[in-house]
């Protein structure tokens, strides 16, 4: 994929339902999840949901969409990509 194709993929849209369920767009890759945390890289960086009895009801990565059910507790981005350093940790890179 060329330069100009990855500037131009930059949409990405996150609903949230009642603090229960989540539609994400944009989605590049599910990199962790667990009950208590769903780790994502979209087309605008990182994104980490938090809360309890989180579940991946649907996952689509060839049209990038994530259905997302739970208590939601919190959302937050960073600008750091998966793919930037190989070998690097993901945690180093979320929290420098």
């Amino acid at each position: 994929m060329c330069m100009e194709d990855r500037t131009a993929q930059k949409n990405h849209k996150l609903v949230v339902n009642n603090r229960k369920t989540s539609l994400v767009t944009g989605v590049l890759d599910v990199l962790s999840f667990d009950l208590n945390e769903i780790l994502l890289e979209t087309e605008q960086g990182m994104m980490m949901v938090k809360g309890t009895d989180l579940h991946v009801n649907r996952l689509n990565l060839e049209k990038g969409e994530v259905d997302m059910s739970g208590n939601i507790d919190s959302i937050s981005y960073s600008d750091v990509h998966a793919g930037v350093k190989q070998g690097e940790n993901l945690f180093s890179k979320l929290f420098r």
